[in-house]
């Protein structure tokens, strides 16, 4: 098991870097720090997931050095670097979202169940790392909500027409997806269309780290905890055991219109607790500190600030 992670070294969490300086590394537990892996023939998470299990073993062994430990060459501690998206945004092709996928969800959204999966998308200029902050634009949106997913990375070219049967040998790990969520722009506004709603900048927060998929089995994928806190307080709790679609018939179903390549996400939806469904409804404001959590994944972490306070 890989626990994968992209860090800007040498510098510490709110001082800003450059995309030249990201290297991929494995985290260690315990909060000991990261381990570069450059070493094993990848310069980025979509390069080591198209590897499969020959990458994890050789990251496995590299974990195991006493060069990984405290100390080592091959060491970071956790003070020293900028921790960034997992998988950076230029490596994503398509970041696709899945609706409706937690029949609750349906439920409190005052929508039916669906019969296939409803799609659509977020772009890669959307994607932030875990800490970044989430800028509320009031000039743009009154409705700003929060929806934890589990994302699935794809770590080879899934073959358009695959099988549910063959579809999970393409994925290449997990993350966890915040689909932060425009309300009025997806619903109120623009005929109709998500779109506009969904991929504003900066409103796909993802990580901390991608979890290769020998650490979270097909059978055990769909049976994870998942929750949302805000400010400490708890406001969705569910299991991804409760999905409409579970991730097998979600890549089956996309490799009907699209080929899927590595470093695909796919965030499968989230569970219900939105704010869109509370009474009155709940939405994100400046100072609010937004916590998406999976099992056997991590927790991601992200403060709302207003964008007349970013000035």
């Amino acid at each position: 098991m890989v626990r994968l992670a992209s860090i800007i070294p040498n510098r510490p969490s709110g001082v800003p870097g450059t995309d030249d300086d990201l290297i991929l590394v494995a985290e260690l537990p315990a909060n000991q720090g990261y381990v570069r892996l450059t070493s094993i023939g990848a310069e980025n998470s979509r390069d080591f997931l198209a590897l499969g299990s020959n990458g994890v073993e050789k990251a496995s062994a590299l974990l195991a050095s006493p060069e990984a430990q405290p100390g080592g060459s091959l060491h970071v501690a956790p003070t020293d670097c900028l921790l960034c998206p997992p998988i950076d945004g230029s490596l994503v092709g398509k970041f696709i979202c899945i609706g409706l996928n937690y029949r609750d969800h349906c439920k409190e959204s005052g929508m039916p169940v669906p019969e296939e999966p409803v799609v659509f998308s977020k772009f890669a200029s959307s994607i932030i790392g875990p800490g970044t902050e989430i800028v509320l634009d009031e000039s743009l949106t009154q409705k700003l909500d929060y929806e934890v997913e589990l994302g699935v990375v794809i770590g080879a070219k899934v073959p358009r027409h695959t099988k549910e049967s063959d579809a999970m040998k393409f994925v290449g790990g997990y993350t966890v997806v915040h689909d932060v969520s425009a309300r009025d722009w997806q619903l109120e506004k623009n005929g109709g269309q998500w779109l506009l709603g969904k991929c504003i900048d900066g409103y796909a927060p993802i990580g901390p780290v991608i979890v290769t998929k020998d650490e979270i089995l097909v059978s055990n994928v769909h049976n994870l905890g998942i929750r949302c806190r805000i400010n400490g307080h708890t406001l969705q709790n569910s299991s991804t055991s409760q999905m409409v679609f579970k991730c097998d018939a979600l890549i089956a179903f996309l490799s009907r219109f699209m080929t899927l390549m590595p470093g695909d996400i796919i965030a499968t939806g989230t569970p219900p607790g939105v704010g869109l469904g509370r009474n009155p409804p709940l939405w994100l404001k400046h100072g609010d500190v937004v916590e998406c959590e999976i099992d056997r994944i991590g927790t991601l972490s992200n403060p709302v600030v207003s964008a007349s306070k970013t000035v």
